[in-house]
């Protein structure tokens, strides 16, 4: 019989081979044969073909020998990979015990490095993975103009343009929408004629729910019946009022409340799973849903709608591009105020809902995501530097072990094991630590930002904590197994350490870790320096107030009684009320001055149209007006706004001459008109339109920063209370 060649015995040394093993032992079977038939006096051609006449088909049992190997062989590999994990686990356990210190270092780096990634992925994926918690999402669009410095005037429509382009476009189907000025705490409910409990409700349009495919939880969602001149009035709570004000009554539907005023009627609750204010106003808690009716007194209200739409089936963003397009020029034709969506005409962009409400943070967030994904980089490469200097001390250990029979691959096996112990345990408390967080994260009030109120731990998140464990893992324990495996076993045994080429090459690895880390620091040094640098300088911006002193109060007062035609009872009572309160405000300790006002800067607000120095027949077309602020005496000391000029006093009453306040900016484009001599608007005459009213400028202030802080500040022009109607 011909000896196992050379070579096949080291191919053993990869593992084993059944089909080889199977012809061998044939091959020894058949020889063996061969050999007892010429020693009974056979010639060998003829023992041989004998031999294989007796063996019968050897492809077939050569065949089923190597299936039958094959099974043993992973039934062995699985036993003894389960043998040797269960061993690795158990050393690495006692291994960790004696050495308590680095072990909790260890872990606790770890766990703040993972937890801190879990966290913002769970931030990303809420705002930027995850679908949004509606019925086929991806068909959701924003209907809206191009954003632009007047505020939701040029972010809505008016009633006569929604039912347009409701009616023109073919790419949806059904659009919806929302009144988008509400306030907060504008809902006022009185339970058995007890003390108000103000709340925050909004209107929308009847078919909001059904376009989103919301469904109530309790009782139904609104109908067209319920959006007309007439109508009872209805109202839907969101789940977390009706827990919260109502103890979760099971039987509310179809209880009646007088809710500011009137007896209105609860048609229904909404299930948990629907925050308007996380997808549509962040920051905002909405407690209840009315009913807008576009029939009624909002018909001449201008722009106040802010459209969504959902796209048919099949139908591209593209498509609905275009049919934006073509409907856009026809819109507010017919509107009995043209003037408030006449510069809108073809500006009308549909945007996917998802990339309206979080599109702007993407950056930011793939950003804070890249810097926490570095943090966990130098933690592995820290912790890679910590686990080879733990390794080189037990050396000896290591060499021992190779010099018994144990392979490189496991010693490297055994490292890794010990990593991924550590990696699993610093996972586990670093999700329990993201957990927390994002529970702050979700119930703080401070940020506001999209869907943060629905952001929690899933599925998701638990899988991304199980890859970043094993990735961390490897990472920091590769290093070190593969530098011990390689070690030299005879310089290791004599007890003389490692070799001067050994040490070299220890200190050279070492060395790459020791940059890899530094330069990973230094990336994220940089980059948190220039977003300080970035802090600093908006902290330096002139914001046109002073914030730090001043304090702002929501006050709710009732302003609903009859008024003759130019509303000069109620801007007189108006008076009386806002001097009472600001009068006992200003008696306070520490109170230097108080005012009242609309909007306050950096929030919402909306415009009026474009006044234009008297004189100038016709304003220039497709410039939007600037924001209007209606204020009090005393509001701009109390803000620390300085006033060229004069403040409103209280004898600027609706029987007295109008005056307005405009800041800097707005009185120097004004001066464009040519038509004052001495280029100064402090004394001149602003028109708001033909015909309509006629304010002179009796203040002109300093530009105030009214959407954000980074941005340039536009244009104001400020009002009296005491002049105005209600509305």
């Amino acid at each position: 019989m011909s000896p196992t060649p050379l070579w096949r015995r080291y191919d053993r040394l990869l593992g084993p081979d059944s089909a080889a093993d199977v012809k061998d032992e044939l091959r020894f079977h058949l020889e063996t044969k061969v050999d007892d038939l010429v020693a009974q006096g056979w010639r060998p051609e003829a023992a041989r073909k004998e031999a294989e006449r007796q063996f019968g088909n050897i492809r077939a049992v050569q065949r089923l020998g190597e299936r039958i190997g094959e099974h043993m062989d992973r039934r062995r590999r699985l036993t003894e990979y389960w043998d040797d994990a269960v061993r690795d686990l158990r050393v690495t356990l006692r291994s960790l015990r004696r050495d308590p210190s680095f072990t909790a270092v260890a872990v606790v780096i770890l766990a703040l490095a993972i937890g801190t990634n879990i966290a913002v992925f769970s931030v990303v994926n809420t705002l930027l993975l995850r679908p949004l918690p509606f019925q086929n999402a991806q068909q959701l669009v924003w209907i809206a103009p191009p954003p632009t410095k007047c505020g939701l005037s040029c972010a809505t429509y008016s009633t006569d343009a929604y039912d347009e382009f409701r009616v023109g476009s073919r790419s949806y189907r059904d659009v919806t929408g929302y009144f988008a000025f509400s306030s907060a705490d504008n809902l006022s409910l009185r339970l058995n004629g007890g003390v108000p409990i103000m709340a925050t409700s909004i209107d929308v349009v009847h078919n909001f729910f059904q376009l989103l495919g919301v469904n109530a939880q309790m009782g139904r969602v609104f109908t067209a019946d319920d959006a007309v001149n007439g109508a009872a009035p209805v109202i839907l709570l969101t789940n977390a009022w009706w827990k919260r004000q109502f103890n979760a009554d099971p039987n509310i539907v179809g209880k009646a409340f007088d809710i500011n005023g009137v007896q209105t009627t609860v048609i229904g609750v909404l299930p948990a799973s629907f925050d308007f204010g996380a997808v549509f106003a962040p920051g905002t808690k909405i407690d209840a849903i009315t009913p807008l009716n576009l029939y009624g007194p909002l018909r001449n209200m201008g722009s106040i709608i802010t459209m969504i739409g959902r796209l048919k089936p099949g139908v591209r963003l593209a498509q609905a591009v275009d049919d934006a397009a073509r409907v856009a020029p026809s819109m507010c034709l017919s509107n009995t105020i043209p003037q408030t969506c006449g510069s809108f005409k073809g500006q009308v962009v549909p945007v996917p809902l998802k990339d309206y409400i979080s599109g702007k943070l993407r950056r930011s967030l793939v950003v804070l995501w890249c810097a926490v994904g570095a943090i966990l980089l130098i933690a592995c490469v820290n912790l890679s530097n910590l686990l080879l200097a733990r390794a080189a001390a037990r050396s000896k250990e290591f060499a021992m072990r190779g010099a018994l029979g144990a392979g490189r691959s496991r010693i490297i096996r055994q490292l890794l094991t010990e990593s991924l112990v550590l990696s699993v345990a610093g996972a586990i408390i670093g999700l329990l630590l993201a957990a927390m967080l994002v529970s702050w994260f979700a119930h703080q009030g401070a940020i506001a930002l999209p869907l943060l109120s629905t952001l929690h731990i899933d599925g998701a998140a638990l899988i991304w904590t199980l890859l970043i464990a094993v990735f961390a893992a490897s990472v920091f324990g590769l290093v070190p197994g593969l530098r011990m495996a390689g070690g030299n076993i005879y310089e290791t045994l004599k007890d003389a350490g490692p070799g001067a080429t050994a040490s070299r090459r220890h200190e050279r690895t070492r060395s790459i870790l020791v940059v890899s880390e530094v330069a990973l620091a230094c990336m994220l040094l940089v980059g948190a320096g220039l977003l300080l640098r970035s802090f600093l300088n908006v902290l330096k911006v002139d914001l046109g107030f002073q914030p730090d002193r001043a304090a702002a109060i929501k006050v709710d007062y009732d302003d609903y009684v009859a008024n003759d035609k130019d509303g000069s009872l109620s801007a007189a009572r108006r008076g009386v009320i806002f001097q009472q309160i600001l009068s006992r405000v200003g008696a306070l300790p520490g109170v230097e001055a108080a005012g009242f006002t609309d909007y306050l800067p950096l929030g919402q607000n909306r415009s009026f149209g474009l006044p234009f120095p008297k004189g100038v027949n016709v304003p220039p077309q497709g410039i939007n007006g600037p924001l209007v602020y209606v204020i009090t005496p005393g509001y701009m000391r109390a803000m620390g706004t300085s006033i060229r000029g004069r403040d409103f006093s209280w004898s600027d009453t609706a029987k007295s001459e109008l005056v307005v306040m405009v800041n800097k900016s707005f009185a120097k484009y004004l001066d464009t008109y040519g038509v004052w001599k001495d280029h100064d608007a402090l004394g001149k005459a602003l028109w708001g339109g033909p015909n309509t009213f006629e304010a002179y400028i009796v203040g002109i202030v300093d530009d105030v920063h009214e959407e954000n802080v980074d941005g340039d500040a536009g244009w104001q022009v400020y009002v009296p209370t005491t002049q105005y109607p209600p509305a």
